[in-house]
């Protein structure tokens, strides 16, 4: 078939048979992802059983919840990003924080905090390396947002996070933290692996085929939000992980990617109250202001809520 045939078969399906009341934005979407993905069984001569095969993946990957895993894995929440910073250049908002992926692995609620919080529930400490971050939460003319929110999550030294990893506690890795007077913002942690996707599971699978590893860099994840300034939605990476520049998720930009201090003093150590040397990152937030002009960065999605 022709492509303007398939156009035609398309309508025939899905507009001339309507007689109820039609949802216009919906009808749209609809027969656009339909006649495209038409046209690609016959550009592609997709036998019966391709399709099928495909229907399959997708019910399994749905059931397993890995559709957000496979979103990231397939660049589509990186092309989101990509097409939301065009719109905000486009608007005149430049300056701020880079975005970059959420990722499916948010948990709504964790504990808050003003100023300062430990996140970690101490499990891991001796295995692992502490880790302090702070930092200021900036407006767009480089005033310190106080009362800002900034929201941290990460993975534990397996990769792991909490809610998701039942043998974690809860919000393991997961605080709120309310910038202080001076717009400042301090969390103690340990320093968080990277991991990979499941290594039987659908996306990892699909990745396999297309000669694609499923590795992510170790990194923090944050949501950073203040009254009448745009939502951002970012995660810095571990400067020196194997996986930096070469994240699965297309997560990884320049930006987001702060050095870490190796901090051996004796004196810094004693005055933190720890045994050991210790990390830390120094970063910044710097927020645009809400506009009209640009999208909204709230995004519709269902999340996790513990």
């Amino acid at each position: 078939m022709t492509h303007a045939e398939i156009d035609a078969l398309v309508k025939s399906f899905l507009v001339d048979t309507a007689t109820g009341e039609v949802n216009p934005r919906v009808q749209q979407i609809a027969v656009r992802l339909t006649s495209d993905l038409f046209k690609a069984i016959e550009d592609l001569d997709l036998s019966p059983s391709e399709v099928w095969k495909g229907l399959e993946y997708f019910a399994e990957a749905g059931a397993t919840h890995e559709l957000g895993l496979l979103a990231a894995g397939l660049g589509l929440e990186r092309f989101v990003d990509i097409r939301m910073d065009e719109a905000e250049a486009k608007a005149g908002l430049t300056g701020g924080t880079p975005r970059t992926i959420e990722g499916p692995l948010y948990v709504a609620g964790a504990p808050k905090s003003e100023g300062f919080a430990r996140m970690d529930d101490g499990s891991e400490v001796e295995q692992g390396e502490v880790l302090f971050m702070q930092g200021t939460v900036y407006d767009a003319d480089g005033k310190p947002l106080p009362g800002a929110q900034v929201e941290a999550w990460h993975a534990n030294l397996m990769g792991n996070y909490s809610f998701f990893d039942k043998s974690q506690s809860d919000f393991n890795l997961r605080r709120t933290i309310v910038t202080d007077a001076n717009g400042r913002y301090q969390f103690r942690s340990i320093m968080p692996m990277g991991y990979g996707c499941p290594p039987q599971g659908t996306t990892q699978r699909l990745l396999n085929l297309l000669g694609r590893h499923g590795r992510r860099p170790a990194h923090i994840h944050f949501f950073v939000t203040a009254a009448g300034h745009r939502k951002l939605t970012t995660q810095i990476n571990i400067d020196g992980d194997d996986y930096l520049w070469d994240d699965f998720a297309f997560a990884s930009r320049e930006g987001l990617v702060p050095a870490v201090n190796r901090i051996t003093d004796a004196a810094e150590i004693d005055r933190k109250g720890l045994q050991k040397p210790f990390a830390s990152i120094d970063f910044d937030f710097r927020l645009n202001g809400e506009t009209a002009a640009a999208p909204t960065t709230e995004v519709e999605r269902k999340r996790a809520s513990a």
